[in-house]
């Protein structure tokens, strides 16, 4: 039996993060006629935090929030679990797509984290959250000098960045792999445990008196008179205005759905590992960790010392933007990560793992999210957050809430909201292009970073997709 095969022997497909005892009790589904006036569709991040700003800006609003499976089934119980600042996944991509908004963006995403964090404190989620920052790892020495000469232009700036040269980065964490490391420890940035931050949210709410349906899919959505009426399974929501909060999955809304593709990536969880295993990591720090590539890993620790561990050339995405049934149990691209993870610890070597999962990254053309509205305006949604969704939904939320003319403020003069990202290319376009590119981005990896024509002509227009 080969090493990897024995790892996965008794390893469970699912999501470790929803594989705990704190699960809690699924709602009942919807059974009769109900009427509100806000309707939230969709129970993850964005929807959940869509939810209690609004009974935040408006005690006497009444909510539902409908969900197709059960809170935090969907990509949000399956991520990774990174808690980051940055609403524009990062500074050149802001000032390409935002330019002239680059400093506001980034007091947005800080603020925006700050309340994030209070929300936790506040009504007393825990969601195992550790304040650890982000280290960006280099693999290829040739990576070192480029990032030596960032991080000094961010610290000019005022930001805390920390160079880490080969022998500091394996003082942090002990690979064979590394030869240098920019470790982000400004801010509130760091890790949480994102089923913890689900079912504390879905309490919160639920005391605040909003109605939560799980099991209960969207089947179809119109006017009636001057509001709304969508149609479930087994019954009808009639309401004056909608969130869409579903993200990847399927949007009642045309115009939102051409906005994202789903990109499935593939994670592991090992076993918790022992003190002998944890002393030849180092990792003292605990930070999440990612490597400078294209076709990037990233990793952490949970609460109970497992890596779980992402990314890699482990992703896929499937024809028509398939969401549902086809992510799958991949053995194969479950032991590439497993190899990879190795390769990167050796003296993990033969560590079980306990968990295997699928789980989509919503992306969007322009790497981060879309917002929009539909039926004169009684319809938001904000979608698309390509990879840093766990902080920046929250921001997402509050924008579709004041799309919607729920205490509206300047940030919807940005030019996030303003502008809609570029639709994807339709099938049978859009399958190709997007395996060519990911090949692509693999081949430039294995080239010392040297990229072709087509993904020198991707930079050029600023686009991408999650990888």
């Amino acid at each position: 039996m080969q090493p990897h095969a024995a790892a996965f022997k008794d390893s469970k497909f699912g999501p470790l993060w929803i594989d705990q005892d704190a699960r809690p009790e699924r709602q009942a589904h919807l059974t009769d006629s109900v009427s509100c006036e806000l309707l939230i569709v969709g129970g993850g991040f964005t929807g959940l935090w869509a939810a209690l700003q609004a009974r935040e800006r408006r005690p006497d609003l009444d909510i539902v929030l409908i969900e197709a499976t059960e809170i935090g089934d969907g990509a949000s119980g399956r991520n990774g679990g990174f808690l980051k600042s940055s609403l524009v996944h990062g500074d050149n991509n802001g000032e390409f797509h935002f330019p002239g908004e680059e400093d506001l963006m980034e007091e947005l995403g800080r603020q925006n984290m700050r309340e994030f964090i209070s929300s936790l404190g506040k009504y007393k989620i825990d969601a195992r959250y550790e304040g650890t920052g982000e280290i960006e790892v280099n693999l290829r020495p040739d990576q070192n000098a480029e990032s030596e000469e960032w991080v000094e232009e961010l610290r000019e700036e005022g930001r805390d960045v920390v160079w880490l040269d080969k022998e500091a980065m394996q003082s942090e964490v002990h690979s064979p792999t590394y030869m240098g490391g920019v470790w982000d420890r400004q801010g509130q940035d760091g890790v949480i445990d994102p089923a913890y931050l689900c079912w504390g949210l879905k309490r919160v709410i639920q005391e605040l008196g909003v109605r939560v349906f799980e099991g209960t899919p969207l089947n179809r959505m119109d006017r009636k008179g001057d509001g709304m009426e969508v149609e479930c399974d087994h019954g009808r929501i009639t309401c004056q205005k909608i969130v869409i909060a579903t993200n990847a999955f399927r949007n009642p809304v045309k115009r939102a759905r051409r906005r994202v593709i789903p990109v499935w990536d593939h994670v592991v969880a090992t076993e918790p590992l022992n003190d002998e295993q944890m002393k030849s990591l180092g990792w003292k720090g605990r930070q999440g960790l990612g490597d400078n590539l294209n076709m990037f890993h990233y990793y952490r620790l949970t609460h109970d010392n497992r890596i779980v561990w992402g990314g890699g050339t482990s992703v896929a995405y499937r024809y028509g933007s398939q969401t549902h049934g086809v992510g799958g149990d991949s053995p194969a691209l479950f032991e590439k990560n497993y190899r990879d993870l190795i390769e990167t610890f050796p003296q993990l070597s033969g560590v079980r793992i306990t968990h295997r999962w699928s789980g989509i990254i919503a992306s969007t053309t322009r790497f981060c999210m879309t917002p929009g509205t539909a039926f004169d305006g009684r319809v938001a949604w904000s979608v698309g957050y390509t990879g840093l969704g766990v902080g920046a939904t929250r921001f997402g939320a509050r924008v579709a809430l004041e799309l919607l003319g729920y205490d509206p403020t300047d940030i919807l003069q940005l030019q996030m909201v303003q502008r809609e990202s570029l639709a994807w290319p339709p099938e049978p376009v859009r399958w190709p292009a997007v395996h060519f590119t990911m090949k692509e981005m693999a081949r430039a990896d294995r080239n010392a970073g040297r990229r072709g024509l087509w993904l020198k002509l991707l930079d050029r227009l600023n686009l991408g997709f999650a990888c």
